[in-house]
């Protein structure tokens, strides 16, 4: 069992989530929304200077955080979650503060978004670690996976919602305007982090004093270790691979060649989401599968049968029904992934774990975008698509067929 310190699981009723993470999550809606009104008033301004320094801009964000994430696993691990969340939510209101002045003052500089950037990056680094283990330090094991179905769901409302607010703003009254909102919903984070907070954040015994490359990397031992956690974060990585991509990339490129309207585009990658919160929305209220390792393989073959499905389709009408069912399979598959590898994740890595896991949904992502966008240039998306579904299958298929995460339930390790 984790710590007295990390404990926070107060008894409720089977399978209900407690009202701790209810506040807690309330908290993660309102900060998401406001990195997600920030982010677009960041993209938007550096397209002033052309794509390539929008593309810099967000390279400034990514490569810090992939560079660091091990680092901020095992520093939460070491010094406690809560000390890193309220020390980044802090850091992350005063720089967004600083950026609101400083542009009120000298205009919107490349130098300035290049540098906000970077310190976005290195914050993520260190908070997205502690942020992902709070499901299983706030939540009873039989409630874990309706716990991190509603947190997918705020986090595809504030994608949906935050955007064209952060658009709103920027038209209204300028990037000055979404950078100081973003740092009061920072601010209101922090303040319910300390509220929350438990009295004593004592670090637990086995976890090693200090900061030497053995303490880093143990995530990734431990990760590699367990047949279950293993297996899981691979499917992550082909997800990440061939999956994400599919909306972020490959509709825009499938909608230009087909010489649909870019609204329709934005439905297409509109059905996706409503899929996966459909799915999320079903799980949070009835629960997840009993076999989350065959659920999450299941979901991937059906989102595979999707993607083929979008390559393939007639007309329009067709490629929507097959969206919905891209984001079906996907919901199925993160709605039970997630809540396996944070439930057997042991207590003293659980942000190292995190950290692992956010690696491997960044890393192939990088490499995968560029490969699909060739393969696309050098044939047509549909032939990126169908590269998408069979690796995919194959990942389905390699998932269903392995014992350990075929008989894996969810259950918590200490």
């Amino acid at each position: 069992m984790p710590p007295p310190s990390e404990q926070l699981v107060t008894k409720h009723g089977r399978g209900l989530v407690p009202r701790r993470y209810g506040i807690w999550l309330g908290g993660v809606t309102l900060s998401l929304l406001g990195s997600q009104m920030m982010a677009f008033g960041m993209t938007w301004a550096a397209a002033a200077w052309g794509g390539a320094f929008a593309g810099v801009v967000l390279t400034a964000i990514n490569l810090p955080r992939v560079m660091l994430l091990l680092f901020g696993g095992a520093l939460a691990d070491r010094v406690g979650a809560w000390r890193v969340m309220i020390v980044s939510d802090f850091a992350m209101a005063v720089a967004a503060l600083v950026l609101g002045g400083t542009v009120l003052l000298l205009g919107v500089q490349p130098y300035l978004l290049v540098a906000v950037a970077l310190i976005i990056g290195v914050v993520d680094a260190f908070y997205l670690p502690s942020s992902g283990s709070m499901p299983r330090r706030l939540v009873a094991g039989e409630s874990l996976a309706r716990a991190m179905s509603a947190r997918q769901v705020a986090g595809q409302f504030a994608m949906f919602a935050g955007p064209p607010a952060g658009g709103l703003l920027v038209a209204v009254a300028g990037l000055a305007s979404v950078a100081v909102v973003n740092a009061g919903t920072y601010l209101v984070m922090a303040v319910i982090l300390v509220g929350l907070r438990p009295r004593a954040t004592a670090v637990p015994a086995s976890t090693p004093a200090g900061g030497d490359v053995r303490s880093v990397v143990d995530g990734l031992r431990v990760a590699w270790s367990d047949p279950v956690l293993r297996l899981a974060l691979g499917l992550i990585a082909a997800t990440a691979a061939f999956l994400l991509p599919v909306s972020g990339l490959l509709i825009p490129l499938l909608a230009t060649q087909r010489r649909w309207d870019a609204d329709l585009g934005g439905v297409l990658a509109g059905t996706v989401a409503l899929g996966v919160v459909a799915v999320a929305v079903t799980v949070t209220a009835a629960g997840a599968f009993r076999r989350p390792g065959l659920a999450a393989a299941g979901g991937l073959a059906v989102a595979a049968g999707g993607v083929l499905a979008l390559a393939v389709a007639p007309g329009t009408a067709a490629a929507i029904t097959a969206a919905a069912v891209v984001g079906v399979g996907s919901g199925l598959f993160t709605a039970h992934v997630g809540p396996l590898i944070l439930g057997g994740a042991p207590s003293t890595h659980l942000a190292r774990i995190q950290s692992v896991l956010v690696l491997a949904q960044s890393l192939p992502l990088l490499l995968t975008n560029n490969a699909l966008g060739a393969v696309s240039d050098l044939f047509d998306a549909d032939a990126a698509l169908v590269v998408c579904a069979a690796a995919l299958l194959v990942a389905a298929a390699s998932g269903a067929c392995s014992p350990a995460l075929r008989t894996a339930t969810l259950s918590i390790t200490s």
